[in-house]
């Protein structure tokens, strides 16, 4: 990713804040409307959606036709995930009750729980773009150096994780419907809120058993869900897996350049752009976490300091699947023959 000059030299220390960082501030206030359309343009068309996947089954269809509606429902899931992010941001809505009410019910749809995702989502915005203090929140990277130093087993277990077939096949549902169950947060709160959405899970899955059978709703819900973990575990790795990225140790870490150039702009299609919620400004977003989905475009459009920033298009993005190790000398990430 190429960064304007222009931005560069306004970003070069955490002490020189650019101008522009004070204007974008007014973006970061909710508009209920906005809001209210988004819930209702994400959530009903999903139900609906999960229904029509309902009648396929129950009328014997072609399962291919399930699975494409099934392709649908998952995009609007994204956007329902969108909508849980911002709620933990506590920037959907001006309310902290309402963020947190439709955080816990978008949280419940999408298989995360509140409050100790909102813990580990913070961690990640805490410690991104920092070397040595990876881990909650995070897919991890070595250096060139500690690969090369590590164990045979320990680089084995890396060059699996990364390997796209776990990543993006595997992982995903490990995540959202195994480890998610479990809490990351070391407070009280964070332990109710994953039991709180647990037993939700269970409720709704129990009453929709008894109600269409257990095998409709596998056959229903399972497409869905390992679309959208997959769409969204790729969207949170080319966020900070990327040519062109930033990283350092931590006591050279750089706020500025780890949101303008440690995040991606991911450059998607309108449609695209629309389904994943605008989630593709992660640049802008890292610069300031509280301005809602719904305003990080019109945000992005009227600063003059940003527009020069070449995004990453999809064919771009998949070059990142080749980039797995920190390379400390010449900064920057290379693929593993670089350790070699």
């Amino acid at each position: 990713m190429v960064y304007s000059e222009t931005v560069n030299s306004e970003a070069k220390t955490n002490k020189e804040w650019p101008g522009w960082y004070y204007e974008i501030k007014a973006y970061e206030r909710p508009r209920l409307r906005a809001a209210a359309v988004q819930i209702l343009n994400s959530f009903i068309p999903y139900f609906v959606l999960l229904g029509l996947m309902v009648y396929t089954v129950k009328k014997e269809y072609s399962y291919f036709v399930t699975l494409a509606v099934a392709a649908v429902a998952a995009g609007f899931m994204v956007r329902i995930f969108i909508i849980f992010h911002d709620c933990t941001h506590l920037s959907f809505f001006e309310s902290k009750r309402a963020n947190r009410i439709v955080g816990y019910i978008a949280g419940i749809v999408t298989l995360t729980a509140f409050d100790d995702w909102q813990w580990c989502h913070g961690r990640h915005h805490t410690t991104a773009g920092d070397l040595d203090r990876q881990g909650v929140g995070a897919i991890g990277v070595m250096t060139v150096d500690e690969y090369s130093k590590a164990s045979k087993w320990k680089r084995l277990g890396y060059r699996f994780a990364r390997n796209p077939l776990v990543l993006f096949g595997l992982a995903p549902s490990a995540l959202f419907i195994l480890s998610q169950r479990f809490t990351k947060g070391p407070s009280l709160r964070q332990r109710k809120s994953v039991i709180i959405t647990n037993v939700s899970i269970l409720i709704i899955a129990a009453a929709a058993s008894f109600a269409i059978g257990f095998g409709t709703v596998l056959k229903v819900v399972l497409p869905v869900m390992m679309i959208a973990e997959t769409i969204g575990v790729w969207l949170f790795y080319i966020q900070h897996n990327f040519a062109g990225m930033y990283w350092a140790h931590h006591d050279e870490v750089d706020k500025m350049r780890v949101a303008l150039e440690g995040s991606s702009f991911y450059n998607l299609p309108g449609v695209l752009r629309w389904f994943t919620g605008n989630i593709g400004y992660h640049n802008l977003h890292h610069v300031r976490t509280h301005i809602p989905n719904y305003n990080l475009r019109r945000c992005y459009e009227s600063t003059p300091a940003l527009n020069n920033i070449k995004g990453l298009t999809i064919r771009g993005s998949l070059k990142s699947l080749k980039l797995h190790l920190w390379d400390e000398e010449r900064r920057q990430l290379v693929g593993f023959a670089a350790a070699n």
